[in-house]
């Protein structure tokens, strides 16, 4: 299936890692995030991906071998440090445009009635070919990973004299489930979508498809992180120099 990435935002949160680089080329390790998460994919499989790019998006032009070109749309080649052969296109979708109207600019190149989206700043260790089969169970336009969000505090546990027994230090928040991405969608979710580029995927568009009953959820247990902020890169970071990363299959 084709692996659409939402790569074009400002990422204002987490200024002051790299601001040479947009927020999916912030490396975690040796790798941009990015590379991660298309490892990740390409571990079940799926190969071809659509980038939709926008604010600084000739860094990742020049990363793929696309000779810098800042404007136009390019189609490249690219075998994956671990050694995925995919195939990459790299989509000028705007400077200012919200994720909504990006991913209505790429309609036109979703070959078959399903497709996979998600965003070039977040890793998990989602089942996707379980996301997928629950996918299939149903008629909707998208199914969300629904996760349970990292807490921002570390967990203690203590005993009755107050020793502490245990602390974990970004735990799952056991209650309380967001989007966590890593979407499937059908091509009716574009109905959902327009050009306008204010629109944001996240608000009217993902609100409308509750009220007509197209929105399902696959709740996903295990790990989840985003990288919004210089602590959420840090965190990242300890996970790839332990040798600790869940999402590497």
């Amino acid at each position: 299936m084709q692996v659409v990435i939402l790569c074009g935002g400002k990422g204002t949160r987490i200024r002051g890692v790299d601001d040479s680089v947009p927020k999916p080329m912030i490396p975690i390790g040796e790798k941009p995030i990015l590379i991660h998460i298309m490892e990740f994919y390409a571990n079940y499989g799926h190969l071809e991906f659509v980038l939709c790019l926008g604010y600084l998006g000739s860094v990742i032009r020049t990363y793929f071998g696309s000779l810098g070109e800042t404007v136009g749309n390019a189609t490249v080649q690219f075998t994956l440090p671990s050694g995925a052969d995919v195939r990459v296109r790299l989509i000028d979708t705007g400077q200012e445009t919200m994720t909504g109207a990006r991913i209505r600019m790429i309609q036109t190149l979703v070959k078959e009635d399903d497709f996979l989206l998600t965003y070039g700043d977040g890793l998990s260790d989602v089942d996707l070919d379980k996301l997928l089969s629950f996918h299939n169970s149903h008629a909707g336009a998208m199914t969300l990973t629904a996760v349970h969000p990292p807490s921002r505090f570390g967990e203690v546990e203590i005993d009755d004299n107050g020793l502490t027994t245990s602390f974990n230090e970004k735990p799952q928040v056991s209650v309380g489930l967001i989007s966590g991405g890593y979407f499937v969608c059908r091509q009716k979710i574009f109905d959902f979508l327009s050009t306008d580029q204010s629109l944001v995927f996240e608000a009217e568009p993902m609100r409308q498809m509750v009220r007509e009953k197209q929105l399902f959820a696959y709740s996903h247990q295990g790990f989840w992180q985003c990288m919004d902020t210089y602590r959420d890169w840090e965190y990242l970071n300890q996970l790839e120099q332990r040798g600790e990363s869940p999402w590497r299959l």
